[in-house]
């Protein structure tokens, strides 16, 4: 169904990014950055500025009184979201009062001290109310209602002493690392008994610890592995995820009853192919020598361009045998296994290097520069790529773990943006995302609509910081442009605005044309931080390697490809909507789940796992998180 935006509200393009406001000075930008840029928006944000010293007339034009502010007070300007101090969640003491009921099935409580084994659980039951245990309230709660109520037994101590159940749990949490997490944050003290000691409320009250210890760390993995150690919100203002709840309820009682609780318990954690992927990645770079095995060093003072000679030439086949994938290392056989040393640059390397960066999302030109150097030479060490598997795999928890058989997958580092139809990569892209100090969000949303021939509404944050210079030195600027300007909601005159007042009531924006910063459509997934993906007229910026250079929206190198792949329609269809010149929006047939995502390392369609550059330094932030989970987690009660 198509349906036209009939007022210009509706229509009002938002621009990229949620902001707040700091005193800084404007910045310095060109017309044409301007106009092809989609600066962060603010809520509400309100400019109040003096006349530079020695204007006089009224301050009463349209836009607003001036509010009788410092006339030497800086230009406010729009800033992003921050990164945060992590704060860890609190862990408490799970009351253990209700644990000391000895009515217990199919025992009586032994109170001659005889030692009938029949008698043991009630009277290890009655020092469950000794023990104490620290846990954060959803695992605090399972305990309790578990061990709370007098009908469920004991789930890892038999007897005297702790059970296989145990033992078998006790092996999946020591390899808790083989699934991204850590070891220590799981691990438990088995009881230290002596068999000589007569005194069994001595070894009870080590049991019962053992017991309630084990159950909590048990809880505790089941909850990390499904939704991950850390809450991403509390990362940063760019993070932005609903946070799974899961049902720890029944994992005591399922411990309890499975033939293989260890297998159990291991199954919690998620089977999606990329994590999978991940994991089996992490597997093989653990066990590659401890990650010290000799790494290929390319050393390149300039560009390599075909038809030029250099003694790394050696170098550079050898590190893409090594890291190319299967399917390129088939289709250059010939070339790599004939390859004597030469120093030349010759067309059948400069094949397979355009081949290589066609592969690794680099532009396929045969020019070899550092972004290629990196991506041939793997990048990383063993040790770096290990550590960025684990924060993919804590942020893989963040998302779905079925990610849908249709979907969109935007990867920042990597900037690029895949459809997935029939659970296969039917179409992949370069994009243009959001620059350092512009950063695109990480969250979920769906794709809803089209629009076609789209409005670009200016920002408050382009009003205030880039274009207020111009109009207070020529107010009729935005006129000049063929711009609307409206103030509360009524069409104006650029030049009839007091640009010197309160610009909240004004908007602005840029009507369809082939050089809207918008291009010819946008794909909306509407969401509080207002990024979308778009078209641009700026196409040159798809053929640099490092491609973080918008204004937070990510901008689409083949925008009537994707529109039509998520409409289910034709490219002449798409090409059509385009030309009739009207801004109109199309709703698609099915809302298609989108991930705006933020991983340096994630599985391409073959499986292979590729890493990225971390071009915000988000990871580190997810490792000090990391970090301050393990301390909260480690601190003795």
């Amino acid at each position: 169904m198509t349906f036209v935006l009939k007022s210009a509200a509706s229509a009002l393009a938002i621009s990229c990014g949620v902001a707040v406001m700091s005193a800084v000075p404007a910045h310095a930008y060109t017309l044409m950055d301007m106009l092809r840029g989609d600066r962060q928006r603010t809520q509400s944000t309100i400019f109040m500025d003096q006349m530079p010293p020695g204007r006089v007339g009224s301050r009463s034009g349209v836009g607003g009184s001036l509010g009788g502010l410092d006339p030497e007070a800086p230009l406010p300007k729009v800033s992003g979201p921050r990164y945060y101090t992590y704060k860890t969640e609190t862990l408490q003491f799970v009351d253990t009062g209700r644990f000391a009921d000895p009515v217990v099935t199919g025992a009586v409580a032994d109170v001659s001290g005889s030692g009938d084994a029949s008698a043991e659980p009630a009277v290890q039951r009655r020092f469950l109310a000794q023990a104490k245990v620290r846990a954060n309230a959803d695992v605090a709660k399972a305990l309790e209602a578990y061990y709370g109520d007098s009908r469920n037994p004991l789930v890892w101590v038999e007897g005297n002493q702790i059970n296989d159940r145990a033992k078998s749990a006790m092996l999946v949490l020591a390899d808790a690392s083989f699934v991204g997490l850590d070891p220590a944050d799981y691990a438990v003290q088995t009881p230290d008994i002596d068999p000589a000691n007569p005194d069994p409320a001595f070894r009870d009250r080590a049991l019962t610890q053992f017991e309630l210890d084990l159950s909590a760390k048990v809880l505790a993995f089941v909850q990390d592995t499904v939704r991950g150690r850390i809450d991403p919100n509390k990362i940063s203002g760019y993070h932005d995820f609903q946070r799974k709840v899961v049902n720890l309820a029944p994992v005591l009682k399922l411990s309890r009853m499975s033939p293989d609780v260890g297998a159990y318990i291991a199954s919690r954690s998620p089977d999606s192919p990329q994590f999978q992927a991940l994991k089996a990645e992490l597997a093989k770079l653990r066990a590659a020598d401890g990650g010290n095995e000799e790494r290929i060093v390319v050393s390149l003072d300039r560009l390599l361009r075909p038809g030029d000679s250099s003694p790394e030439i050696a170098n550079i086949v050898k590190a893409i045998g090594k890291h190319g994938s299967e399917t390129l290392n088939t289709d250059h056989a010939a070339t790599l296994a004939a390859y004597a040393g030469s120093i030349d640059y010759s067309p059948d390397i400069v094949s397979l290097v355009e081949d290589f960066q066609k592969e690794r999302g680099l532009k396929p030109d045969g020019v070899i520069g550092q972004a290629t150097v990196r991506a041939m030479t793997g990048g990383d060490t063993n040790a770096s790529k290990i550590d960025k598997l684990v924060v993919a795999m804590e942020q893989a928890r963040w998302l779905p773990e079925d990610l849908g058989s249709r979907y969109v997958m935007i990867n920042q580092p990597a900037y690029m943006v895949y459809y997935h139809n029939d659970g296969k990569e039917q179409l992949s892209m370069r994009v243009v995302v959001g620059g350092k100090n512009n950063q695109t969000y990480f969250f979920d949303d769906e794709i809803e609509t089209v629009e076609f021939n789209p409005f670009w509404g200016v920002p408050q944050s382009i009003i205030i910081n880039e274009m207020l210079p111009k109009l207070r030195s020529d107010p009729n600027y935005l006129d000049q442009l063929g711009y609307e300007v409206e103030v509360n909601g009524h069409a104006v005159a650029s030049s009839s605005v007091d640009w010197y007042g309160s610009t909240n009531n004004v908007s602005v924006r840029q009507p369809p044309s082939s050089d809207n910063a918008l291009g010819e459509l946008k794909i909306l997934f509407p969401n509080s931080h207002a990024i979308y993906m778009h078209d641009t007229p700026s196409k040159s910026f798809f053929k640099r390697d490092m491609r973080a250079l918008s204004h937070g929206c990510v901008r689409l190198a083949d925008p009537r490809a994707m529109a039509a792949a998520v409409l289910g329609t034709t490219v002449d269809d798409i090409a059509k909507q385009i030309a009739s010149g009207q801004n109109h929006a199309v709703r698609v047939p099915q809302k298609i789940p989108v991930y705006v995502s933020y991983f340096t390392a994630w599985p391409n369609k073959d499986g292979v796992v590729e890493y990225f550059d971390d071009v915000y330094g988000r990871d580190g932030y997810v490792d000090k998180a990391f970090d301050a989970t393990s301390k909260a987690r480690g601190a003795q009660i």
